[in-house]
């Protein structure tokens, strides 16, 4: 099927050349025959005759492979890294593979935010039915509790879940560089309360229901139902079943979570459902890619509250754009006071960048690969954080400092009036 494939990639172009020629009536034919001919072939239908099935291990146990002492993807036998290109000239089979071993990495990020983090998994919507479809967030012990520093992070769109910046740096690079455990480990290590969201679940997905034939159908005879159908596609469809045998893979269909089905929806949900209700004086949060997106639109719709808890926000190739999100001033001159966006530059790891709108300032992440900017910034994240709590508390001592200077000063005045 491969020199199948390829001939028929050969001789395409040369139907192309002789439509520029004049034929003869009978070569004519011919030649329009066979282009009807290679026009009913489904190339990529055709190359799926020798598929293997779609059927893909459960665990990493069975894919054999596991994670080293180095948080690295490793086969259990040979110890090399993963190979997507397992059988060549399959690319839908190596994809679907690939998709399957991403599910297990996310069950595996799950467990070690419940075992090496000790967070709990916190359903939402908070008052979900037994039978409506829920998505959930993981809070530490202290999430709500501790009344300093609370830290929150919002990862970009796609195939990530909870824990994750990038599925595609777990599984080739290392866990450190793909997930948030680093993150979580080091804010507890100084003294945060952690919240981690799940943006991108946001739908439960289950299989189509077949539907059942009408019953004016299933009485029509079978000779007038088959005249209703389009013959020339009749034709095709029976063509394509002489020459291949595809894997027929069930119909699927998405029911959104409550109040909870985008992005956006979702940060807005966890804001005013934990973080609005945490105990923590001071919030922070690192917002990657898309995430930054989303809480530049929980900002249009809290600004009030996000300014009054927040005290410093790290981005990390964010792809907010004020314009387009149609912020306000008041809400630009915020994020360019409380905000930092490191972003993929060739330059040097905080060197400042040309900001392209008169938002949160841009520094470079000392990376060109988008879906690295969290981890390259990591140390300079947390730096920022103590900086920008240093500056609020320093803030707040001096506009404590003047109002009590203020008042003894009334006092005073006050006093000597009083004694003249």
């Amino acid at each position: 099927w491969v020199i199948v494939y390829r001939t028929l990639h050969l001789i395409t172009p040369s139907f192309q050349l002789v439509q520029s020629f004049p034929l003869f009536p009978q070569e004519k034919n011919k030649w329009s025959s066979s282009k009807d001919l290679l026009s009913r072939i489904d190339l990529d239908e055709l190359m799926k005759k020798d598929e293997p099935p779609l059927n893909f291990p459960k665990t990493l146990e069975e894919f054999q492979y596991a994670f080293n002492e180095q948080g690295q993807l490793r086969h259990t036998k040979t110890g090399e890294p993963f190979v997507f290109n397992a059988r060549e000239d399959l690319h839908r089979w190596n994809q679907k593979r690939y998709e399957a071993l991403g599910e297990i990495i996310t069950q595996y990020v799950y467990q070690l935010l419940e075992t090496k983090c000790n967070m709990t998994k916190e359903i939402v919507p908070v008052d979900a039915s037994e039978e409506e479809p829920k998505s959930f967030i993981y809070l530490s012990a202290d999430a709500m509790s501790n009344p300093s520093k609370l830290l929150v992070l919002i990862h970009g769109d796609g195939v990530v879940r909870a824990g994750q910046w990038a599925r595609r740096l777990i599984i080739n690079q290392d866990l450190d560089s793909g997930s948030q455990i680093p993150f979580i480990t080091r804010a507890k290590e100084e003294g945060y309360g952690v919240m981690v969201l799940n943006p991108n679940q946001n739908h439960l997905e289950q299989a189509k229901p077949i539907p059942l034939p009408s019953p004016e159908a299933s009485d029509e005879p079978a000779q007038k139902r088959e005249r209703k159908d389009d013959r020339e596609s009749k034709k095709k469809r029976d063509f394509y079943e002489k020459y291949r045998n595809p894997q027929k893979e069930g119909e699927t269909e998405l029911i959104p979570i409550r109040e909870n089905s985008s992005s956006e929806e979702h940060v807005q949900y966890v804001w005013d459902h934990f973080v609005s209700k945490a105990a923590a004086r001071n919030v922070f949060i690192i917002a990657h890619s898309y995430g930054g997106l989303s809480f530049v639109n929980l900002m249009k719709h809290r600004e009030a509250e996000v300014k009054s808890r927040v005290c410093a926000v790290a981005m990390t190739d964010s792809v907010h754009n004020i314009w387009h999100q149609e912020v306000n001033k008041s809400v630009q001159e915020w994020l360019h006071q409380h905000c930092r966006n490191w972003v993929s530059s060739p330059e040097p790891l905080d060197t400042p960048v040309e900001p392209m709108l008169t938002d949160c300032p841009r520094v470079s992440a000392g990376t060109e690969r988008h879906e690295l900017t969290s981890w390259r910034s990591f140390n300079s994240i947390f730096q920022f954080f103590s900086e920008a709590r240093l500056a609020g508390e320093k803030y707040e001592e001096e506009s404590s400092s003047a109002v009590t200077t203020r008042s003894s000063h009334r006092t005073k005045h006050k006093q000597d009036h009083d004694d003249l």
